[in-house]
């Protein structure tokens, strides 16, 4: 029970031991790889007069050829009753056709620069021993965000979320300057640290709603697939900004559930894999996910 308990306020410790520091940071380390080098290809152009991408997470322009439309501020676009340019649903299409081959909430673990800030927030609580004001807040009601920031762009006719958007104000904020962008996201910070755990991405935030939907059919996902070296040390549990995603995929075997992951709010971050000294997570396909065949098959019956 010690050990358990130990586990659980170092999660990752025993990875470290066994897989060493590298070996149990390797997906952490690539997503932020991949989060700053997002960021730096838009400061090229502002920033060193090289502009590789022009644009931001909204709408971009890539070597000016490839044109990149985030399909949840097109969709704040038509309901608005604005109609885009062509090239935006061309770009929306490009983005989705790329989430459902990834995963649609890998945007929020991959390329969402508020992810640093959540992440900061949900170390720094579990290194404080934080245990927060106890406030529930429904998973669903990030949908009910999502409903209202459309209802209000059609009542306003405007992009009137994006305005206060977080996401939006941050990466405008890295390339532009902050200023007021200053006040969300230590809103966004303190909310996390002290209200609820993995509050905002988690249960309120409209964009990792939207490419939640998405994410229902993404063929990449984080298997289970050596479930069965499970030790119950939970780190799992602790780390995952969506822990609820984990236990069929891990405890489902003798209900005859496959151990993929197959949950739209996984955000195929690779978490459980970095802290999981027993290499029980891995990441594969949608269509690995078959249940083990114990059952034997039926004798034939003896004719005669």
């Amino acid at each position: 029970m010690a050990n358990a308990r130990l586990s659980i306020a170092t999660p990752g410790a025993e990875a470290i031991q066994l897989k060493g520091w590298l070996g149990a940071h390797k997906w952490l380390i690539l997503r932020r790889i991949s989060q700053f080098a997002i960021l730096l290809l838009f400061l090229l152009g502002p920033w060193f007069d090289l502009w590789l991408v022009k644009g931001n997470l909204a709408s971009s322009l890539t070597l000016d050829v490839l044109p990149l439309t985030d399909p949840y501020v097109l969709l704040q676009t038509l309901v608005a009753g604005m109609l885009p340019i062509s090239t935006a649903f061309l770009g929306a299409a490009i983005v989705l056709g790329f989430y459902l081959i990834v995963g649609g909430r890998s945007y929020c673990s991959w390329v969402c620069p508020v992810n640093l800030v959540t992440d900061l927030a949900s170390w720094a609580r579990r290194k404080l021993n934080i245990k927060g004001s106890g406030v529930a807040i429904d998973k669903n009601t990030r949908y009910w965000m999502l409903g209202a920031t459309l209802i209000v762009a059609m009542l306003s006719g405007s992009l009137a979320w994006e305005l206060i958007n977080p996401v939006s104000m941050m990466h405008r904020g890295i390339i532009f300057g902050m200023g007021f962008a200053w006040a969300v996201i230590l809103a966004v910070f303190i909310f996390d640290l002290f209200v609820s755990k993995h509050g905002w991405c988690g249960r309120l935030c409209p964009v990792g709603a939207f490419y939640s939907l998405p994410g229902k059919l993404s063929v990449v996902r984080v298997t289970a697939d050596k479930r069965a070296q499970c030790d119950d040390c939970m780190d799992c549990f602790v780390v995952c900004p969506e822990p609820q995603v984990i236990r069929p995929a891990l405890k489902g075997e003798a209900k005859g559930i496959g151990p993929v992951i197959m949950a739209e709010h996984c955000t195929n971050c690779g978490r459980c894999i970095d802290v999981c000294a027993e290499d029980v997570f891995h990441y594969a396909t949608r269509f690995a996910n078959r249940a083990p065949r114990n059952a034997p098959k039926p004798t034939p019956p003896v004719v005669g």
